[in-house]
């Protein structure tokens, strides 16, 4: 059977994707200033023109880049914190142990957050598009946190969105350190940080026992 020819619409949508997976192992090498658009055509098959029909400039791939790679970490979000049966603090172990996996599968991910991260230091317009982005992560798992609390009867002893603040900043610091100290920095570490944190705030909202257990 022969194969079905891909439409113009299609074929654009591959090319993108090659040349953003070819970005991802470029800039994650060199870094985001260094790495340049013919690295990338070269390492995705492509010629720089192909790169330049497809994106007007560096920014706007790197632009894309942090759609799709903030896209996937919401999916990601939506997956682990689903509604189930588990105590809060259990599930904040499992959801801690999905996010290891998922960025143990992806190591290219890790640093190229890194890098996005210095280079929204030194260009205030992508750290606006930056900051942008994760105030709609922040807003889903602000969501995903109020319907378990409410769930539970917890009374969030800070603003929601402070504490969803706190477990980004958990996660990101951890995903960091496990790059720079890797025989020190585990999977394991970062669960048991998820549900102490999960169980502190369900006690200090006084749903939850001290095992983490829902209070009598």
């Amino acid at each position: 059977m022969p194969r079905k020819r891909l439409s113009r619409v299609e074929q654009q949508e591959r090319t993108r994707s090659k040349l953003m997976q070819a970005a991802a192992k470029v800039f994650s090498c060199k870094g985001m200033q260094q790495g340049s658009v013919g690295e990338v055509a070269e390492e995705a098959g492509f010629t720089k023109g192909a790169f330049y029909a497809n994106f007007k400039s560096k920014e706007e791939l790197f632009l894309a880049m942090l759609d799709e790679s903030f896209g996937e970490r919401i999916k990601s979000v939506e997956e682990a914190f689903g509604d189930t049966a588990e105590h809060p603090p259990e599930q904040a172990r499992h959801a801690a142990a999905d996010f290891a996996r998922s960025t143990r599968s992806d190591p290219e991910g890790e640093r190229l957050f890194l890098e996005f991260a210095s280079y929204a230091l030194q260009n205030e317009d992508f750290r606006q598009e930056l900051l942008t982005r994760f105030s709609t992560l922040r807003g889903r798992l602000g969501e995903i946190y109020e319907h378990r609390m409410e769930t539970y009867g917890i009374t969030a002893p800070e603003p929601v969105d402070r504490l969803v603040r706190m477990v980004i900043m958990m996660a990101d610091g951890w995903a960091m350190w496990r790059l720079l100290e890797p025989d020190a920095v585990d999977d394991e570490l970062f669960e048991s940080m998820m549900e102490i944190f999960t169980t502190g705030v369900g006690v200090l909202g006084g749903a939850l026992d001290r095992k983490g257990t829902p209070a009598v």
